[in-house]
């Protein structure tokens, strides 16, 4: 009998209420971090930590969710799922590795149905120096005005401006200028931001936390949008580093795959979020993945995401296509069945005994 449905929720109210319910049947302690904004339905938002292992542990597993706002229904749920399960705390235990559950890094776009933050960025796009110059997506600047275009649905004009893009550089070039990063249009897609968000600088604090006494230290963030339906992906997220990728290989298998070589499903990124385990927690030799799960074909989460922003840009239009718009971004990154679900809980269970094996000296 399928039993992962319990694990999810239809709202990011839903979803913080089962984690927190699910911490204190474990006996755990909540760290709740409270974001600036409210949700949706008037809710509280807060990025909430769970610590599962002792301060001094010499080796951490951080499993977290929600980095891109909408995509925490999948994340929260595995989590959900991993702090229910007693016989992996006990590995984890028996293992000397304390588990770091950080649910819903940015609660504002989980609870609106956003993958940004509430200052319109993709928090996977904001980790820089930003006292140093930005990176610039030259390609995004030339087709700018066709991923967000000025009227929604696009104009023939315009789906054709994409179409002849495609025709001409292909659907990966296309994904790349959209998606790698970009830094100079903030009504634009995967807007990295100016300056830190909130978000970026809540994880660091945990980070600092929670990570500068161990040894070493792991990280699997849950995502969703890339990738055959109900896969897992196993994205390399360190730095393009060899010792580190092999590292990540023994753990989780040789089908990890990376951005450096090309293997993996997404673009080459700037601003990712896990350099920022490199710069809070140096003292610890670092090994990480993103599980990214998939959902729908690229095409419709990528036109999914141009919409969304769009109605983001015109907050004035009537509720009936807004409401479409924003049911269409939750099914482009939330496969609501039950077959899918249970996929999500199996492979995040599997990745984090493998992650918890690979930590234990």
């Amino acid at each position: 009998m399928n039993t992962a449905e319990q694990f999810f929720a239809q709202s990011y109210a839903e979803a913080r209420g089962k984690f927190l319910d699910s911490a204190e049947a474990a006996g755990l302690d909540v760290e709740s971090h409270p974001h600036p904004m409210v949700g949706r339905d008037g809710e509280t938002l807060a990025m909430d930590v769970v610590r599962d292992g002792p301060a001094d542990a010499p080796a951490v597993l951080l499993l977290s969710s929600a980095c891109h706002g909408v995509e925490g229904f999948c994340g929260s749920g595995a989590q959900i799922a991993l702090l229910g399960d007693a016989n992996f705390r006990r590995s984890a235990r028996d293992a000397g590795v304390a588990v770091l559950y950080l649910h819903g890094l940015n609660p504002y776009g989980f609870s609106w149905w956003r993958r940004t933050t509430h200052e319109n960025v993709d928090l996977n796009r904001n980790f820089h120096d930003f006292s140093k110059p930005l990176p610039r997506n030259t390609a995004y600047d030339d087709v700018s005005h066709l991923i967000v275009p000025a009227h929604w649905p696009p104009s023939a004009e315009v789906e054709a401006g994409v179409a002849q893009y495609i025709a001409t550089h292909g659907m990966k070039a296309w994904q790349a200028a959209v998606s790698g990063g970009q830094y100079e249009h903030p009504e634009g897609l995967f807007y990295g931001g100016r300056n830190p968000t909130w978000s970026q600088q809540a994880l660091r604090h945990v980070l600092r936390d929670h990570g500068q006494r161990c040894q070493r230290l792991g990280w699997i963030d849950f995502h969703t949008g890339l990738g055959p339906s109900g896969h897992g992906e196993r994205i390399f997220a360190c730095r393009d580093d060899a010792q580190a990728l092999a590292r990540a290989r023994a753990w989780w298998g040789p089908e990890v795959t990376s951005i450096y070589d090309g293997s993996s499903t997404s673009a080459p990124l700037v601003g990712l979020m896990w350099l920022a385990a490199y710069e809070e927690c140096a003292q610890a030799e670092y090994t990480g993945i993103a599980l990214e799960y998939g959902t729908v074909q690229i095409d419709e989460v990528l036109n999914s995401l141009r919409a969304d922003q769009w109605l983001e840009n015109h907050p004035e239009v009537d509720h009936t296509q807004a409401d479409a718009i924003k049911r269409r971004i939750r099914d482009a990154f939330y496969t609501d069945t039950p077959v899918w679900k249970q996929q999500i809980v199996e492979q995040a269970a599997d990745a984090a005994r493998q992650a918890v094996a690979g930590l234990q000296r």
